[in-house]
């Protein structure tokens, strides 16, 4: 019998509720979640947030890219009307609220991405206020790039740690290594057109938390690869999946 994957929400049970907004998180832990994916920014002024693009127009009623926007800025505004008028006056999250969200529900656990390139001091705020808030053994933090990375691994190197891909790299294991992470986490594309990859990623003793699979037939093929955990916009529909086939 294949084991059962963990269920991953992808910036929250984004579907239900506005992405990566506390809605959302709140969505996927009561959907039975066993993580809640997330990202993070920096503001102008330094502050850590939890929002996706680079600019805050596709989910918010402002216009402008973060990181030229304080906190202040950002707070002012909805991330909520645009999803629907019951979500109105929902904020963007700043990791220490998010943190707070996590350590009032003591099951379930963090998948955090930095985006894009963080400097060594900006990962620290991160993984320090993670360990402030005593949610070390609850939290993954994972980035696409290698520098981002390495800036975790040097600023708390027993936090743990993964690698977001959309491909093959030349020696990927040998990086993955060199970082010291625990989870090589691809997308479903790659996966599915290279199944060899999961079983070459855990005979290097790494975990494969693979995103984004929305539909069964993804999640019947990623089931029968091994896979560790599936991340999903439908954090609700994957729960109840499982359950109807007798696997959680």
């Amino acid at each position: 019998m294949h084991k059962t994957p963990l269920v991953v929400a992808h910036r929250g049970n984004s579907v239900v509720a506005p992405q990566n907004t506390l809605a959302a998180f709140e969505a996927a832990w009561r959907a039975g979640a066993d993580l809640i994916e997330l990202d993070l920014h920096v503001a102008a002024d330094g502050a850590v947030v939890v929002i996706h693009d680079e600019e805050v127009d596709a989910t918010t009623d402002g216009s402008g890219e973060v990181a030229a926007m304080t906190l202040a800025q950002l707070r002012a505004l909805d991330a909520g009307a645009g999803f629907a008028p019951a979500y109105a006056g929902q904020r963007i999250p700043t990791l220490g609220e998010v943190l707070t969200f996590f350590t009032r529900r003591p099951r379930i656990g963090l998948l955090l991405e930095l985006k894009g390139i963080w400097e060594p001091a900006d990962a620290a705020r991160v993984t320090q206020a993670i360990h402030a808030a005593r949610l070390d053994d609850r939290a993954i933090v994972q980035s696409f790039y290698p520098q981002t990375v390495a800036a975790l691994r040097d600023a708390a190197p027993d936090l743990r740690r993964g690698a977001l891909i959309e491909r093959r790299h030349e020696g990927l294991v040998d990086i993955c290594a060199a970082l010291g992470v625990m989870t090589c986490n691809p997308e479903v594309d790659l996966v599915l057109a290279d199944p060899s990859l999961v079983s070459e990623l855990h005979a290097a003793g790494l975990q494969v938390m693979v995103w984004t699979a929305d539909d069964a037939e993804q999640w019947e093929t990623l089931i029968a690869l091994g896979v560790d955990a599936i991340i999903t916009d439908r954090p609700d529909r994957l729960a109840g999946w499982l359950a109807g086939r007798g696997a959680r």
